[in-house]
């Protein structure tokens, strides 16, 4: 959409704030994005969603004491939780050791897709998004709380579980209603109460499920649980140990954002990688030289150097991104293709949007996960093949996604265990798979065929 807009009415074009918002601007000019980024100033400021800051500053700010997290929160505020937070999640040496985690509910999830499989056409039913959601939340809830759901043998989601990825499902709905046109801030709307109470209840199943790890935690100060188990210490507990508020903000968060917006990227890749065979089998021929075996075990040595992997995922995400771009709001007048935009403003880059653009990337609308290998000297697809600050699917800078390793980690995995154990199909129209909502999500059941690999 914001490139349909950008051909339409230029470059560079306003959308007027409506009820107390800030005006909106777009850029779908590549010179445009790196003075936004360079004056993004000591602490970045993106637009937060105001029913999130109320929700935590008002209606429940009992609970949040101030400490509103990463998604409600701006300035020095949002500084103090990050800079606790970063050296947890952001350096991949502290990542790595929760693949053993990981790796094991990864197995419950391919051991799921064996059983629910359709056994004469192998194809995944209708529901299998939600199975999806399913792996996302237990990898999240694995590693931030070193807790286990139990919800990929489930035959269907119970409880606290099936509430949790409910009301996220019902968030993305509702706040794209509430979020573009704002009348809830002059006269409470009974959309606002249901948002309010989705909340409520979202916090409410995640914090008991963080409040029996805290207790897990206190019961065990020697941490001998997690030793016999050959586990790392969960997100919680470290970050405990730094703030014990901001911790239990963090997991929130994690539990809370790291579910949709995994499960549709790795709905995207593996949608990619199904209609182009040549490539998948040439991603098989990586993994079959680090897992000889299907059930051979992925390890922080041999995932070290998988580049046509890696590959691969940059380039379902170019094709598939969550968000169509990044947003800002500068703390001084700039100048963008000629006009000066005031201070304070939410401004909008499109560049991921733009990947899919004949006029930014040759051949825009294949599969080739070939132009990300540059160290291939006989790859002619190889080298820039954007402008900078262009393709940003976790973001840029001290504001990029937290969680980003865990979800490069997580998406690792799952992609490379499934092409070593399976010949991944969908034979089904790939148009429209996806629609805009907060993120992008399915548009269609995701019937993908998982035939066996015989070796």
């Amino acid at each position: 959409m914001l490139i349909v807009y950008g051909k339409k009415y230029g470059q560079l074009f306003r959308m007027p704030g409506l009820f107390g918002n800030r005006d909106f601007y777009v850029t779908s000019n590549p010179d445009d994005y790196s003075v936004v980024f360079r004056n993004e100033g000591q602490w970045p400021v993106r637009r937060c969603f105001d029913t999130f800051v109320y929700h935590r500053k008002v209606h429940r700010a009992k609970y949040f004491q101030g400490v509103d997290g990463l998604l409600a929160s701006s300035g020095e505020k949002w500084y103090n939780v990050r800079k606790v937070a970063n050296p947890v999640l952001m350096q991949p040496r502290n990542v790595r050791p929760y693949l053993t985690t990981m790796l094991d509910v990864n197995d419950e999830f391919l051991e799921r897709i064996r059983k629910i499989r359709n056994p004469k056409t192998l194809e995944m039913p209708d529901s299998f998004e939600e199975e999806i959601n399913r792996l996302a939340l237990e990898s999240v809830a694995a590693v931030a709380l070193n807790t286990r759901l139990g919800l990929i043998n489930r035959d269907g989601l119970e409880g606290d579980s099936k509430a949790i990825i409910s009301n996220l499902r019902s968030v993305f709905d509702m706040v794209v209603l509430l979020e573009g046109v704002p009348f809830w801030k002059i006269l409470k709307t009974p959309g606002f109460y249901k948002m309010m109470k989705v909340l409520d209840a979202i916090l409410d199943d995640c914090n008991k499920y963080i409040e029996l790890a805290l207790e897990k935690i206190e019961k065990d100060k020697t941490n001998r649980s997690a030793t016999e188990l050959n586990r790392q210490k969960s997100v919680l507990e470290k970050l405990a140990q730094e703030d014990k508020k901001i911790a239990v903000t963090m997991a929130l968060d994690m539990l809370f954002a790291g579910v949709d917006t995994t499960s549709s990227a790795l709905a995207g890749i593996l949608a990619v990688l199904a209609k182009n065979p040549q490539k998948q089998e040439k991603l098989y021929e990586e993994m079959k030289t680090i897992l000889p075996e299907k059930h051979s075990r992925l390890t922080i040595d041999n995932m070290s150097n998988l580049p046509y992997l890696r590959a691969c995922i940059k380039e379902g995400l170019r094709l598939h991104p969550i968000l169509p771009g990044t947003m800002r709001q500068l703390p001084h007048d700039v100048v963008l293709s000629g006009y000066r935009v005031p201070a304070g403003n939410d401004i909008t880059t499109a560049g991921n949007a733009q990947m899919r653009d004949e006029d930014y990337v040759p051949r825009a609308k294949e599969y080739i996960p070939e132009r990300w290998l540059r160290n291939d000297l006989n790859n002619k697809y190889a080298g820039d093949i954007v402008r900078p600050f262009m393709y940003l699917p976790f973001g840029f800078g001290p504001r990029s996604c937290a969680g980003r390793r865990v979800v490069e980690l997580e998406m690792e995995i799952t992609i490379a265990r499934l092409v070593r154990n399976f010949i991944i199909e969908f034979n089904h129209p790939i148009e429209n798979l996806f629609k805009q909502k907060m993120i992008v999500v399915p548009n269609k059941p995701l019937n993908f065929k998982f035939e066996e690999r015989k070796e």
